[in-house]
């Protein structure tokens, strides 16, 4: 059984199909892109997968269980990770203050945040950041941070949950080369290490072909190509609806 297993997906939003009979699935330690021009349906997908917007038809079922329509806190508690293209953290709370919030909130004990935050246990949190590298910057303040450590920061959050799959929206978006490199290098080495499924949209074309396994391409809303990133590259249809050309992905380095 896979991890995740998308079945007939479809949205429509008026007259507009976003999301027309999507239909994958990803297994545990996988990375798994979606990739697509804008307006392919990409982010449409994401927000139905974490429960931001109900389907219209099918199925998402998380390790067997069926999650289309729940609501995101629901599907999080399930084990279901997210980070977004513009990085989503307090800024004025520490690094470690942030990687804690979130612990509290998948064990439920958010409603008791008005305790000093002092006065939680650290361990996991700390080791969190351990995991992507921050634990050295845990008492600065994230406002102070450089994009990339937020980036790192927000990736922390995601694994609070200690997700079994997580969903990643423009991972690297504002990096620079090496940044990009660098976070999609620990990415894949935590989903290898945890057994954790990755679904992610990425415009960085070195980023996609260098660290997925496979590839999902959409147009209108529709999955028209999918497969290794050889078999992608060398997919015609996927070539000319990604850039409008044929030699579209020339020159991309894996």
């Amino acid at each position: 059984m896979s991890l995740l297993s998308v079945e007939g997906l479809a949205k429509r939003f008026g007259g507009v199909h976003a999301v027309v009979d999507v239909s994958f699935t990803l297994e545990a330690g996988e990375m798994l892109a979606i990739i697509g021009p804008n307006g392919a349906g990409k982010s449409t997908c994401f927000n139905m997968i974490n429960g931001q917007l109900p389907p219209d038809a099918g199925s998402i079922r998380l390790d067997g269980r069926e999650i289309a329509g729940r609501p995101p806190n629901d599907i999080w508690r399930l084990g279901v990770g997210r980070t977004f293209q513009v990085a989503a953290t307090f800024s004025s709370m520490t690094v470690l203050e942030n990687i804690q919030l979130a612990t509290l909130s998948h064990g439920r004990s958010i409603n008791r945040f008005w305790r000093p935050m002092a006065r939680y246990p650290e361990a996991e949190a700390r080791a969190l950041l351990d995991q992507v590298g921050m634990g050295d910057q845990a008492r600065r303040a994230c406002g102070d941070l450089a994009y990339g450590d937020v980036k790192r920061v927000e990736l922390a959050i995601a694994l609070a949950n200690n997700p079994k799959l997580l969903l990643m929206d423009e991972p690297t978006a504002g990096m620079a080369p090496k940044e990009r490199i660098a976070m999609m290098t620990l990415t894949q080495e935590l989903a290898r290490q945890r057994g954790i499924g990755v679904l992610f949209t990425e415009h960085s074309m070195d980023a996609v072909f260098g660290f997925a396994d496979r590839l999902l391409v959409l147009a209108r809303g529709r999955l028209i190509a999918q497969g290794t990133p050889d078999a992608v590259r060398n997919d015609p249809a996927a070539r000319s609806a990604y850039f409008g050309s044929d030699r579209a992905f020339e020159g991309i380095r894996t």
